[in-house]
């Protein structure tokens, strides 16, 4: 289910799912998250319930988001009100115990954000997202929790090299991104996004990537490659709350 995870004894700890370890059916096998996709939604109840098990969490205290290529970061002090969609957002914070934050992506980039006083973060960091610096939003919006020094982990996204995109596109990106100009693997014009959110981190909180790209990854899920496909997640949980 989880198949890069860091757990703290306390019981805070991050960590990215792939596709197994749930119900869905094709094409959405088997741990699809994103209930916007075309799944069952049985399935994908199913599925969030069994990652919140997994998390030592009840459902409603694993937050989403609907998440629309903004910088709109959201501080959550609790589980979203009954009845309510989710707010409309690409960050969330929260220092707030026994919650757990999760962002999805099918090639984006999830990025997560952990800190010593406990405040943690997610960030969904598309190529629009990235370009109006969501990342560092959230990372502003830990900062006003009280997080003296934020540690980011970027989960696996599309790599340039299978991330085509037009030219003048790639130029217009590139004016305000640099480290994101690129090229395919056969030589046509390339962004590299998670080059430009470690760029953007670089001065303002402790980094790394973890290896892979989505869309050469049959364990994870690419809207590039396969068009309908479900969602993997990054997940933030913060510490346990008193007994």
């Amino acid at each position: 289910m989880l198949w890069f995870e860091e757990r703290g004894s306390d019981g805070s700890g991050v960590g990215f799912t792939n596709r197994s370890g749930g119900v869905s059916q094709e094409p959405w096998s088997s741990l699809n998250l994103g209930a916007h996709v075309g799944d069952a939604p049985d399935h994908v109840t199913e599925n969030r319930a069994r990652l919140a098990a997994h998390l030592g969490l009840e459902p409603p205290r694993v937050l989403y988001m609907h998440q629309v290529h903004s910088a709109t970061v959201v501080h959550a002090t609790g589980p979203w009100p009954d009845g309510q969609p989710p707010p409309e957002a690409d960050a969330m914070v929260t220092d707030t115990p026994d919650l757990a934050l999760v962002v999805l992506v099918a090639d984006c980039v999830p990025v997560v954000l952990t800190s010593p006083e406990g405040v943690v973060g997610v960030a969904h960091a598309g190529r629009r997202g990235m370009d109006a610096r969501v990342v560092p939003a959230a990372v502003d919006a830990m900062r006003d929790l009280g997080a003296s020094h934020v540690r980011a982990v970027l989960g696996p996204s599309i790599c340039p090299r299978c991330y085509e995109v037009p030219k003048d596109l790639r130029e217009d990106v590139a004016t305000r991104h640099p480290l994101t100009a690129s090229v395919t693997y056969t030589g046509t014009p390339a962004l590299d996004v998670a080059a430009g959110v470690l760029a953007q981190l670089e001065c303002i909180a402790d980094s790394r990537q973890l290896p892979g790209c989505t869309a050469e990854r049959d364990d994870l899920y690419s809207y590039r490659r396969d068009g309908v496909t479900g969602r993997f997640a990054g997940v933030a949980r913060t510490r346990r709350g008193p007994a």
